[in-house]
């Protein structure tokens, strides 16, 4: 296994904040210095969005492309965590690091001190208010707003640039705190607004529901790594490292694993769910809990996709007739043994034993936690569409075993030139996207909100047990 090392850990909030490094020169060199010592130090921040450590482990979108970059160069890692911009840059800058992964926009007066790498994300800024305060809905309407943001930030730097024609824009820069801790001081009503990249919000809305996007500050703008000046042969090792990176398709699985799930957002659903978590769920817990145990699925799940399903409703039940927790037809209850379909332990039980089926005869090539994503479209479209959309995914050249390919051919059905040639034709495609999106929202946020989880070796483990007494 590939040696890590990060500086000094100071462990609070479950997460790790570090500090400390070693000091190479700056300039050329730079690449044969990294392999000599057989190391790479990167500066990085404590952020979902970027690096953090999971139940698993360390984490993080930046966290990921370092690691394969660095098997690239077959050196081991040395982390450095910092939350503070103009630290972190000056520390580039002097060549305390190799190289910063963090979330940095690439701006033109940025890009005349540092080198930077291929733009991997792009991103808008936005101005992010709470819902019942303040309603900018421009740059002229900033005025006189308790507006926060980071100092030295890339949101510092266009509030000078538009300042220029606002004369009376005005901002505190907050050295202390984080992206996400700025969000979670407009939710609270501690400041007014204040401005974060768009990844960064559609995450945090989560949790905070009340968060409102008033405006975007801007054009797009693109995030990449940041090296020292004068690294050029290391900016190069990057740059081919990238290009095979992104052709693997390595970036958009890790786009979709950590943002797939976060493109929908209803302020009135979230905010209700989470007041149902703790006022309607306790009811229902333990009957996830026993149905999880007995069909090898994390219970969170099996709750996210009954909530999802019927709201927790045990008397729920659509036009088309299906009913109850998990909202199975009367023809799917009688062959899993479920005679009442209001009861809302028959019915949790059989939608867990009906999904548990569905996952079991997915073809063994799907490996989780895509396998769980496909039994879920199955559970809402049918398992002869998902093959049917597998069949479409491998003819457009793309994994028919990966979700993040799957999930393009599947829309494809409602299709007639697609659809009219496949053994169970037409479906609403984008249903079962849609529908497997939520879940994994309602999934992660339940999760969240609770504290829980469960590590995936763990759910691997719960897989083959319950596969075995098939």
């Amino acid at each position: 296994m590939k040696r890590q090392r990060i500086g000094t850990a100071l462990v609070g909030a479950g997460v790790l904040l570090l500090v400390g490094c070693s000091e190479p020169d700056v300039g050329e060199g730079r690449l044969a210095e990294i392999r000599a010592r057989g190391e790479l130090v990167v500066i990085t921040r404590n952020a979902p969005t970027t690096f953090y450590e999971g139940r698993d482990g360390l984490a993080g979108p930046e966290y990921e492309m370092v690691e394969s970059f660095a098997e690239y160069l077959g050196v081991s890692t040395h982390y450095i965590v910092i939350d503070n911009w103009s630290e972190m840059l000056s520390r580039i800058e002097r060549g305390d690091a190799d190289l910063a992964a963090a979330g940095i926009t690439r701006t033109s007066r940025r890009m005349g001190k540092y080198l930077f790498g291929p733009g991997y994300q792009t991103v808008e800024q936005q101005v992010i208010c709470r819902r019942d305060g303040e309603s900018p809905r421009g740059v002229e309407e900033l005025s006189g707003i308790d507006l926060k943001v980071l100092a030295d930030s890339s949101y510092e730097e266009r509030l000078r640039a538009l300042r220029r024609d606002y004369a009376d824009l005005e901002w505190t820069a907050e050295t202390d705190l984080g992206s996400e801790q700025l969000l979670e001081e407009v939710w609270q009503g501690r400041i007014g607004c204040t401005v974060a990249d768009s990844n960064i919000v559609a995450i945090n809305r989560r949790y905070y529901p009340e968060l409102d996007v008033a405006f975007t500050l801007g054009a797009p703008q693109t995030l990449a790594w940041a090296m020292p000046k004068g690294a050029s042969e290391l900016l190069a090792a990057v740059r081919t490292w990238f290009e095979e990176y992104e052709q693997s398709g390595d970036l958009d699985d890790l786009v979709e694993r950590y943002y797939g799930f976060v493109d929908l957002f209803d302020y009135v659903d979230v905010s209700v769910y989470r007041r149902r978590i703790e006022q309607r769920l306790p009811k229902y817990q333990t009957m996830f809990e026993r149905a999880g145990e007995e069909y090898g699925i994390p219970w969170s799940l099996l709750a996210a996709q009954s909530y999802q399903e019927s709201h927790w409703n045990p008397r729920a039940r659509s036009p088309t007739g299906v009913r109850g927790m998990m909202m199975l037809t009367l023809p799917t209850a009688r062959s899993l043994g479920v005679k009442n379909r209001l009861d809302a332990r028959q019915s949790i039980m059989g939608g867990a034993s009906y999904l548990a089926h569905l996952r079991s005869r997915l073809d063994p090539e799907i490996q989780e936690p895509d396998r769980t994503w496909f039994a879920l479209a199955a559970y809402n479209v049918g398992l002869g569409h998902v093959r049917d959309a597998r069949r479409l995914t491998e003819e457009m050249g793309r994994n028919p075993n990966l979700w993040i390919d799957l999930k393009e051919a599947l829309p494809l059905l409602s299709d007639r030139k697609y659809y009219r040639r496949l053994p169970h034709g037409y479906a609403r495609g984008s249903e079962p996207v849609r529908y497997v999106q939520r879940v994994r929202d309602f999934h992660d946020i339940l999760e969240q909100q609770l504290g829980i989880g469960v590590p995936q070796q763990e759910f691997d483990l719960m897989v083959e047990r319950a596969a075995a007494n098939q």
